[in-house]
């Protein structure tokens, strides 16, 4: 099984990467800004006995461009089974105080990022057994009880 997972870096889209790999055996690639927590989590899939890989792919989703996607992502795969879009920004202010700059960069990675790895995934998708899109948004309400496993920096 072939899993691309962008937002891999911390929190859900860590602990997915990271139980995929191990208790499914997928070869994982893993997407996010900041390459040093998917070498983390490079080697701890490395340190359990399992058939599992993790593929470190750092690509900021704010500046994607369709070569980056097929230099550093699918040319790392022959199919994808399943595309989870879990990288996300948010800023939780109302309207008006929400800085454009704010606004711009949740558009790019919310709405632009997941559009383009959903367009660019679409022949490998293709090509997987039985193909899955899973696009998960930024949590609304920031509570601890509803996003325990994010490392908040």
């Amino acid at each position: 099984m072939n899993v691309v997972i962008t937002g891999a870096s911390s929190g859900i889209g860590y602990q997915t990467a990271y139980r995929f790999a191990v208790e499914h055996g997928a070869k994982v690639v893993a997407i996010a800004r900041r390459g040093n927590r998917l070498s983390e989590l490079r080697e701890s899939v490395l340190r359990e006995d399992c058939s599992g890989e993790i593929i470190p792919i750092e690509l900021d989703l704010e500046r994607i461009e369709k070569a980056d996607l097929y230099n550093k992502v699918y040319d790392k795969v022959d199919s994808v089974d399943i595309l989870i879009n879990n990288a996300s920004a948010i800023q939780l202010t109302d309207t008006a105080s929400t800085p454009s700059k704010r606004f711009d960069l949740m558009h790019d990675i919310n709405v632009r990022g997941t559009f383009l790895m959903v367009q660019h995934a679409l022949p490998y998708l293709r090509k997987g057994k039985n193909p899955h899109i899973l696009t998960l948004s930024p949590p609304i309400n920031i509570a601890p009880k509803w996003d325990r496993y994010r490392d908040w920096e």
